[in-house]
This record gives structure tokens, C-alpha cells and sequence, in this order.
């Protein structure tokens, strides 16, 4: 690694949103705790609310300053879905699994407004659902069957499928032959959210440290283990390891950085839009998805609209990826032109070898839950009620979640290789209809 943290600020529309962040909390000297959590993200807030609740004395350690990773920097979507589907879930294992994670996703997507009433957060949290939008007929059929299993199956009347013209009132863009409706879910100002549970878990006591990066954790023959700071150190039980796509930054995570593959997602947000040709766009407020394997997705924040898709690769923000983007949007959207782009941005989403999220132990003394696939604003700040239970012996009622093992990735020196050959062919075949 040629820069250790804490590492500057990213900008976003979501810091240019929302209030100053408090001074930062650097933890100095030594401190002891029954369980310390490395990564100050939504999965090490809602393991310190889970495990505080139980009693258990806790410490979270943020390397950045808190909401630096994904947390802050996502495209602020509530969702509940996997990015394996709930009919493949069935064909693989069978319909009771299914069942089940379709109700964790619906329990997670609950779990947002009860964190929002509990600690008082105004995050500009709109329950509108997400429309998933057909770019060809094939991708309609698809849809339909999808939306048929959910309502037959599974009993999910909140799915419907809307038609062209329906899509063309939706989204105020003539590219879609038709949509899936789900009105589970709805949008968020992700770094708002963040910022109030960090706030309301210090309120009750519970200790948080930004830019206090865990270079080394050692395992004491004693029992328990020491984490290693640049200011201090931790004497602890256990570690739960939250470190997601960023599991990189330092050595502390190396146990499970083979295990997730970083995948950069960038974004754009528009200037405001009131009194424009675009104000009408989007106007039922909810998340938009393509049906193209490399997905654009979109949705309004205020009256900005942002724009967002995978494939931005490289180590850091790329000019190139923000100018398809915004050339994306305006073939669509062509509504937009003239609009000036404010904010541009990127982030690392931690996929996964069976596109599945994963919790579960290392070993007696570690457990870790990361791997969200580009969905984790919901069931990030919903797993630690699963992770709690994990760290104190119990099985958690996590599904698949938490049965299967979370797999290395194969040849992962070489991922970026990999990745860009996949996005390249995936970009092939969306170009030629396939």
C-alpha cells in the first residue's frame, strides 16, 4: 500500500449535503473491551448497537473518518434485494431458504425506519419503492416471470409489471419497453443516515474512533487478542472484522481481502433542477435499474438527479468512466442537455464469488460480515442484530447468510484483469442485444 490511513476526505454531493462532521476521535493510549469492531461503516454500527444492547462492552475503530467508505458514499438506495435471485435461491436449495431470505430483505428494509425513529434521524429517507427498467422485450419476459414467481410463490403482492407507456410516465425517458414495480424500499441520504447512528450510538455510550486504523492484530497465547494502532491499543476478546470492500487498507484485514472483490461504481449528480426541461424527470421519487448486465441505475435526490453505473475501473476516480456516464444519461435523459454536472464520484462495492453477502467466524476469536454486492445500505445496517449472535455463540437466523462459507477468490492478484475482461464482455453483449 502506498498511502496508509486516515486518507483525505472524498468529495461527494452527499458531504456537500449534510451538516460539518464532528472533530474526529482518534482513540489514544490503551483501552480494553469485550469485542472490538474494525470498521466504523453501517455493519460495525449496527454490530455495536446489536452487541451493546446484549451487554457487551464494545469499541469500533474506523481507520477514515467516519462515513469515508461505502456508507457515505453509496447511491443511498434501500433495498432488499440479493443480487442472486429469490427463484434461483429456490432452484439451488429450496423454497423454505427462499422464503426466508425474502423476509430478511424485508426485515432489513423495516430495520432503516426503525433506526430513523429510534435515534431521531432526519435522512430524507422517501419509502417509494424501485422500478427495475426492461431495455428490450427478452428483458420484459424475464421481469414477468420474476414478478410472477414473487406474487405466486412467495406471496409478494407488492411486485407489478407496468407497461411502456407507464415507463415513459415513470421515468420521463422512452428507453424502456416496460418495468417491474416493487414498492418495498424507497431512497435515502446515505450519509445523513451514517452520521445519525453514529451520533445516537455515542449517545448511549458506546465508544467510536475515527482515523484510528488497526495496522496489526495480534492473538495473545492468553487468550483474547491486541490490536495495534498508530495512537494506542485494544485488549480484546474478540474482533469483528466489518471492513467490506475496503478490506485493504491495511494489514489488520488481510484474512478476508481475498475474499471480496472491489468493484468500482461511480456516480454523477446533476445541478438542481427546478425551472429546468429535467424537473419533471423521475417524479414518483423512487430508484431506477436497467436490465443491462452493466447497469446503470438512477434516481432523484432533492431536484438533482444522479446517475450512476459499475465499470469505473482503476485505483481511483476516472474521467473516462464519469464522461460515459454522463454521455449515458443524456442519450436517455436527453432532457438534461445543457444541464451542468456538479459532482462526480466513486466507490468500492465488495462482490462476492456466489454473489451472495457473508457472516461468519474465522476462527474462536474472529468474525466477520461483509460482501453485500452493491446492496448493502439496508442489510448492512440490519446484519448486526445476526452478527451479534454470531460473536456471543449463538446460530444466527440468517439464512444463507450465515451458512455458507465466504469463498477466496481465485487468482486475485490478477482481479483486475478479470474484472475488466467480465465488464468488457458483459459490455459486448449488452451493445449487441444479447
Amino acid at each position: 500500500m502506498v498511502t496508509q490511513p486516515p486518507l483525505p476526505d472524498i468529495a461527494s454531493l452527499w458531504r456537500d449535503t449534510v451538516q460539518p462532521a464532528p472533530p474526529s476521535q482518534p482513540l489514544t493510549g490503551t483501552c480494553q473491551a469485550d469485542v472490538a469492531i474494525v470498521g466504523g461503516g453501517y455493519t460495525g454500527l449496527s454490530t455495536a448497537r446489536a452487541l451493546a444492547a446484549r451487554g457487551v462492552d464494545v469499541v469500533v475503530l474506523e481507520a477514515n473518518r467516519l462515513g469515508w467508505g461505502a456508507s457515505g458514499r453509496n447511491g443511498g438506495v434501500v433495498s432488499g434485494k440479493f443480487r442472486l435471485g429469490f427463484a434461483e435461491m429456490a432452484r439451488r436449495w429450496d423454497i423454505d431458504t427462499a422464503r426466508r431470505m425474502h423476509d430478511i430483505g424485508i426485515e432489513a428494509i423495516e430495520n432503516v425506519g426503525v433506526l430513523l425513529e429510534e435515534f431521531g434521524i432526519d435522512a430524507d429517507y422517501r419509502p417509494s419503492g424501485s422500478l427495475r427498467c426492461a431495455h428490450r422485450p427478452e428483458a420484459l419476459e424475464a421481469l414477468r416471470a420474476e414478478c410472477g414467481w414473487l406474487r405466486d410463490t412467495l406471496g409478494d403482492d407488492a411486485v407489478s409489471i407496468l407497461a411502456a407507456g407507464q415507463m415513459a410516465e415513470e421515468t420521463g425517458s422512452r428507453d424502456f419497453c416496460g418495468g417491474m414495480l416493487n414498492r418495498h424500499g424507497g431512497v435515502i441520504h446515505p450519509l445523513k443516515f451514517h452520521r445519525g447512528l453514529a451520533q445516537g450510538l455515542r449517545e448511549r455510550g458506546i465508544r467510536i474512533h475515527d482515523e484510528s486504523p488497526v495496522t496489526r492484530i495480534e492473538r495473545r497465547a492468553e487468550g483474547g487478542v491486541h490490536l495495534h494502532l498508530p495512537g494506542g491499543r485494544v485488549q480484546a476478546r474478540q474482533v469483528v472484522l466489518a471492513t467490506n470492500a475496503y478490506s485493504s487498507l491495511t494489514l489488520a484485514s488481510a484474512s478476508v481481502e481475498r475474499r471480496v472483490v472491489p468493484f468500482r461504481s461511480a456516480m454523477i449528480a446533476t445541478q438542481p433542477l427546478t425551472g429546468t426541461a429535467g424537473e419533471a424527470l423521475l417524479a414518483h421519487g423512487r430508484s431506477y435499474t436497467e436490465t443491462r448486465r452493466m447497469m446503470r441505475w438512477f434516481r432523484k435526490s432533492g431536484d438533482r438527479l444522479l446517475y450512476g453505473g459499475r465499470g469505473a475501473f482503476g485505483k481511483s476516480d476516472s474521467p473516462a468512466a464519469f464522461a460515459a456516464l454522463e454521455r449515458a444519461m443524456l442519450k436517455q435523459f436527453p432532457q438534461l442537455e445543457g444541464i451542468r454536472v456538479t459532482h462526480r464520484w466513486s466507490g468500492l462495492v465488495a462482490m462476492t464469488m456466489d454473489s451472495l453477502p457473508h457472516l461468519g467466524r474465522l476462527d474462536d476469536r474472529m468474525v466477520y460480515a461483509m460482501g453485500y454486492n452493491g446492496t448493502g445500505v439496508a442489510l448492512a445496517s440490519y446484519i448486526g442484530e445476526h452478527v451479534a449472535d454470531q460473536v456471543l455463540g449463538r446460530t444466527p437466523d440468517a439464512g444463507l447468510l450465515g451458512q455458507l462459507p465466504l469463498p477466496t477468490v481465485p487468482l486475485y492478484p490478477i482481479r483486475e484483469i478479470g474484472v475488466r475482461l467480465v465488464a468488457g464482455w458483459y459490455q459486448f453483449l449488452d451493445a449487441v442485444g444479447k
